[in-house]
């Protein structure tokens, strides 16, 4: 089911959010549907979005989904930065779909996890993919992409997709 997703100022995007325990992980299979059902239901309309944050639906849990090249379930994520090396970018959301956002971020990084079986994983990501992860991993500890803005001229309106 496609969940409404939060929209920017609602207070509970700027929440930290809680780890999953190893027992809330089996009861968290419809949260983690629906939160892909929000990623297809968010390209449909916008033409844009490749994961999505728990606490974007309201679950004020450290889980992320990420639906790149393939499914990816991402639980209690832990992030390391590799090297010093940044880069602008254009920031989206689909807590703010019209919205860009230039920001600074880091061009490499390792990416440890529990996937939805429970097994340990890591990722090591880079450029696209390192922006995308800490653009997520952010909204775990309440952090938007409006609040690491560069300066208060980084923020761009897109134009309204086809028939919206």
């Amino acid at each position: 089911m496609e969940r409404e997703i939060l929209l920017l100022g609602d207070p509970r995007l700027y929440e930290v959010s809680d780890e999953v325990k190893p027992g809330e992980l089996a009861g968290l299979g419809p949260v983690i549907e629906d939160m892909f059902d929000c990623i297809r239901g968010i390209r449909r309309r916008y033409g844009f979005g490749r994961a999505i944050a728990a606490p974007q639906i309201g679950v004020k849990k450290r889980l992320i989904c990420m639906l790149t090249d393939r499914p990816y379930v991402i639980v209690n994520p832990i992030l390391e930065f590799v090297g010093d090396e940044t880069m602008e970018v254009m920031d989206d959301c689909m807590s703010f779909p019209g919205l860009l956002v230039r920001v600074r971020r880091y061009r490499h990084c390792v990416l440890r996890y529990t996937d939805e079986h429970g097994t340990r994983q890591e990722m090591a990501m880079d450029d696209d993919m390192a922006e995308l992860i800490q653009h997520e991993y952010d909204h775990l500890d309440g952090i938007l992409a409006t609040m690491r803005a560069i300066d208060s001229r980084s923020f761009y309106m897109k134009k309204a997709p086809e028939g919206a």
